[in-house]
């Protein structure tokens, strides 16, 4: 089976066999060819020395204690390909610190170096000149079965490092894969180790593992581990608690259903972490109400934000990202009974969440509705309020849009502070509905003058007309966007 391997590559692995050194391509990217997929990253493994790759390639960089040269690619026909990393076959030895080995040397036997990977699916070396494979472990087998299962003593693998941990779940959460029995109970005695790995690492993963098309899936298997107590204890406290009569799950499937939907979407990371923790403080805001002979969960959004936001502190998320989480979680409870809904709340909710994430808002509710077992149909209730949206969010028609205003009018015509200027104002925009073209300082201040030389009555005229013509194109403007949500 021939794979599309990329020039660039080709160059790196062949420059080095052509010095008399071998080379394979190892780890996720052969792991991805083998699958039929389109690698994120290329890893180059030889029995070169890291001198004699700088040696052979032109442009390089080697800025760690493990052997790893950087070859980087002038003009790469992908963004991928601009860096490709080269590392020497390596033994390691003891990790202290559940991360790295203290220890690194350079072997001359690729065996060697297979033997201290990860998982067996990416513990295969490939070269793609010769398309030879050296496969020690059953990777090739464990493809074929989508199995996730470490190299050799899955405890050991662990105990090594601990980030490892985590990328089992990512990678059976973005292949689709079961994770192997051993390798399972080993995930689950060592998840404690986490507590060794820096924060940003582990974040990292929990990001991947949301952007996964099956992220409710990685999140299972997370808690299932033993895993998300560390990173999001908060979650795992909505399980099996049950809600009001409008949703048929308890909270944490809930909110894992929701995340869901925000993934099948493809939305972004903020709007899945927004979904995944909009209902997070349901469990500790829940009372009884014998008047309702129901659970509420009365300001479960507005502690929910600070929850998301503490959560999302923890884990060293961006600034911006906490901010805009939290903000969405916040909001994510608005009312929408178009009877009674009233555009000035609806400015009001642009107001607080922010013009620049309302629409964002909107997805997030969409995923609290689906996460609630609704169709996946929009109702018109939710369209009608985000015509709504749209409404208030548009430029109004008003004389702000001219590029000129009354204390300019009043300088150039020695007009005085009054209705005239008001006249004057609607009589330019009238103006500059018929024609945006007229809206331009030159011609409204030649106009200004032309229209202040009006007697009373004509010029009150001229500027109710504009007061006309500025309803008339709101209103088209409206029905517009009700058109395009189909709805009056």
């Amino acid at each position: 089976m021939s794979f599309n391997v990329p020039k660039e590559i080709l160059l790196v692995t062949q420059t080095l066999q052509k010095e008399g050194f071998e080379a394979y391509l190892v780890g996720g990217c052969a792991r991805d060819l083998l699958l039929g997929k389109k690698p994120k990253d290329w890893d180059v493994t030889t029995n070169a020395t890291p001198e004699q790759i700088q040696k052979l390639f032109s442009n390089t960089f080697y800025e760690n204690d493990y052997g790893t040269v950087g070859v980087v690619n002038e003009n790469p026909t992908d963004e991928t390909l601009k860096v490709v990393e080269v590392t020497p076959y390596r033994i390691e030895e003891t990790y202290s610190d559940k991360r790295r080995p203290d220890k690194v040397a350079f072997s001359l036997d690729i065996e060697e170096d297979l033997k201290r990977r990860d998982f067996t699916i990416n513990a295969i070396a490939y070269d793609p000149s010769t398309e030879k494979r050296i496969d020690l472990f059953g990777g090739q087998e464990d493809l074929e079965d989508k199995v996730v299962r470490a190299v050799g003593e899955a405890r050991e693998r662990f105990s090594e490092d601990a980030l490892r941990i985590m990328r089992a779940v990512r990678i059976a959460t973005e292949l689709g894969f079961s994770i192997e029995e051993k390798t399972s109970s080993a995930i689950k005695e060592f998840s404690e180790n986490l507590k060794e790995i820096s924060v940003e690492r582990v974040r990292d993963e929990f990001s991947r593992i949301l952007m996964a098309h099956d992220a409710m899936r990685g999140i299972t298997l997370l808690h299932e581990h033993g895993i998300l107590k560390h990173i999001a204890p908060e979650l795992e406290t909505g399980i099996d608690v049950k809600q009001n009569g409008d949703h048929i799950y308890p909270v944490w499937e809930h909110n894992l259903r929701a995340l869901q939907h925000s993934a099948e979407r493809e939305w972004p990371l903020h709007i899945r972490l927004a979904a995944l923790f909009h209902d997070v403080s349901k469990p500790e805001t829940r009372r009884w109400s014998d008047e309702k002979k129901d659970w509420t969960f009365y300001g479960h959004d507005v502690v929910g934000g600070r929850v998301a936001e503490k959560i999302c502190t923890r884990l060293k998320y961006p600034n911006q990202t906490i901010d805009v989480v939290s903000k969405l979680v916040r909001w994510h409870l608005f009312f929408t009974d178009i009877d009674q809904i009233t555009l000035s709340a609806v400015r009001r909710l642009v107001r607080n969440v922010g013009p620049e994430n309302v629409w964002d808002l909107m997805k997030v509710r969409a995923c609290d509705r689906i996460g609630m077992g609704r169709p996946k149909e929009k109702p018109y209730r939710l369209r009608k309020y985000e015509s709504m949206i749209e409404e208030a969010s548009r430029a109004p028609v008003s004389v702000g849009m001219l590029k000129i205003d009354g204390a300019k009018i009043i300088a150039l015509t020695g007009e005085k502070p009054g209705p005239r200027i008001g006249f004057i104002l609607h009589a330019l925009l009238e103006e500059v509905l018929d024609d945006p073209e007229r809206n331009t300082k030159e011609y409204l201040e030649k106009k200004s003058s032309e229209l202040s030389a009006l007697p009373e009555k004509e010029l009150a005229t001229l500027g109710e007309g504009g007061k006309e013509k500025r309803k008339e194109e709101e209103e088209k403007e409206v029905a517009e966007i009700r058109k395009r949500y189909f709805v009056k």
